[in-house]
């Protein structure tokens, strides 16, 4: 049991892209943004990247990555957002079965690559249950 706060699936659920952020070598940050699947079971993100972009290389320089996901408002009692520590890996096969069934357009793509990132810890902020009001997570 992995006793992942409502809270958090919930948000997680709502949404589908994610800014992932990596550090290369030379400590220099990347980031991009990726459409995501989650496997609450596992407690993992499964998004999909071509192996030459800059954030995969740096991945397999350092596997150790840090993502948001967050709901844009103005409006500061509405502000919902969650901050993750993961590890990335390459997703396995049956990762691709549900990344297809969310997104079947990437199917067309030609060397589909996905990868797994195991969440190590969430921190959810959400200020509709009070102003900085944050449910954390961690393995």
């Amino acid at each position: 049991m992995n006793n992942l706060d409502l809270k958090i699936s919930t948000f997680i659920q709502e949404h589908h892209v994610l800014s992932l952020s990596t550090l290369d070598i030379k400590n220099e940050l990347s980031s991009c943004s990726v459409f995501y699947t989650f496997d609450e079971k596992e407690v993992c993100f499964v998004f999909a990247s071509e192996e030459k972009t800059e954030h995969i290389q740096n991945i397999l320089i350092n596997e150790k990555v840090a993502a948001s996901i967050h709901f844009e408002t103005k409006e500061i009692g509405t502000i919902r957002g969650i901050q993750v520590k993961a590890i990335v890996s390459k997703a396995q096969s049956k990762e691709k079965i549900n990344y297809l069934k969310a997104f079947p357009y990437a199917i067309a793509m030609k060397n589909l690559q996905l990868w797994k990132m195991k969440v190590i810890s969430f921190k959810y902020t959400d200020n509709r249950l009070g102003f900085g009001k944050k449910v954390t997570w961690a393995r």
